[in-house]
């Protein structure tokens, strides 16, 4: 491990270079590594293993994503199997179903973890919250965590063009003595930059707090706080949105991805320079009592219910695409469709 000075606190983290890539398959050359679910997390990090020159077979029910997966040139029999086939058949067990799912296929994934075995996760939520999931691992098998940061398109895209999505790794229990060694080389297998430590509790925390805030819930609020607040005022549907959104997505986050907010500052106008100095700070104040709420909404499991009760009831998925059609039909993300068609790349 290497150790890296983050803003005047040091921490371990694991690289390619020092873990490469020939080792992680050594580490790993026994394993049948069993990909338990096609939804989210599951085609890029099992695409991913596999191009990589792991031994990786698929488990999923048959159906929509069954087919998808058979679309990713995963073949039915060979290394696409129902899912207690594939647990049965794998020496790791990477559980990528949804939380929900977790809870719901739990007792089937369960009865084929016998000992030596891994059960890898990607989200610390069904350890972290066991008395509420019911995921309670035997003791003779390795508990480990791969979580990259981002979605798996993310992950698979950023693969194919030679890049590395960051991830964070934890191991929860070692029955083998190795699951340090096999955490390790999933991380590097799946295609992570680099990986850096931490437990399944810091994760899900972590995670929770901002999925609903700076990653997905608070950004979408601030959008919509200052579109309408620009339309309130009379300018049109495609100056709010590309003052909003356009800019900042297509423009400034990538400078900000390359050398940091301040690095972007300075390479805005004297006018955006000033403004956002006078400014930033009075929006981290009044959003900073939202976000200490919403930790201790996470850290009491209050957030972790809410999804458990609502994601497992029968009518989940049409309230959910009811919730996203009134989002994708909101004027401003229709004016976003609009402004995504006139981008040069869309009309070659």
């Amino acid at each position: 491990m290497a150790k890296i000075n983050f803003g005047g606190v040091v921490e371990d983290v694991v690289t390619r270079e020092e873990f490469p890539l020939s080792k992680a398959r050594e580490v790993l050359k026994d394993e049948t590594i069993a990909i338990i679910g096609y939804g989210v997390q599951g085609p890029g990090q099992s695409l991913n293993l596999r191009d990589n020159g792991f031994n990786v077979i698929v488990g999923q029910r048959k159906g929509k994503t069954w087919d998808k997966a058979v679309a990713d040139g995963w073949i039915p029999g060979k290394d696409l199997f129902e899912i207690e086939e594939a647990a049965e058949k794998g020496t790791i067990i990477q559980y990528l179903l949804s939380d929900a799912g977790q809870i719901a296929v739990w007792p089937t994934i369960k009865k084929h973890l016998t000992p030596g075995k891994a059960l890898y996760f990607s989200h610390g939520f069904g350890i972290t919250y066991k008395e509420r999931t019911g995921i309670i691992p035997p003791a003779d098998v390795d508990v480990i965590m791969i979580a990259p940061k981002g979605s798996g398109t993310s992950l698979r895209r950023m693969f194919l063009q030679g890049r590395g999505l960051n991830s964070s790794y934890a191991v929860f229990q070692d029955a083998t003595g190795r699951a340090m060694d096999r955490v390790i080389a999933l991380g590097i297998g799946v295609g992570s930059g680099y990986l850096f430590q931490t437990d399944f509790k810091r994760e899900v925390y972590s995670d929770l707090t901002g999925e609903r805030g700076t990653l997905m819930g608070a950004i979408q609020g601030i959008f919509a706080a200052q579109y309408d607040t620009l339309r309130e005022h009379g300018h049109t549907p495609s100056e709010a949105f590309n003052e909003t959104i356009e800019e900042l997505t297509q423009s400034l986050m990538p400078l900000v991805a390359e050398n940091g907010m301040d690095w972007m500052y300075a390479n805005c106008s004297t006018t955006a320079q000033r403004g956002a100095l006078d400014w930033w700070k009075r929006f981290r104040d009044a959003t900073k009592p939202v976000f200490e709420k919403l930790y201790d909404e996470v850290a009491k499991g209050n957030e972790a219910q809410i999804s458990i009760d609502s994601n497992s009831k029968p009518d989940y998925r049409a309230k959910l695409e009811a919730e996203l059609k009134e989002m994708r039909d909101s004027e401003m993300w229709r004016a976003g469709a609009v402004v995504r068609q006139l981008r040069p790349e869309a009309q070659k």
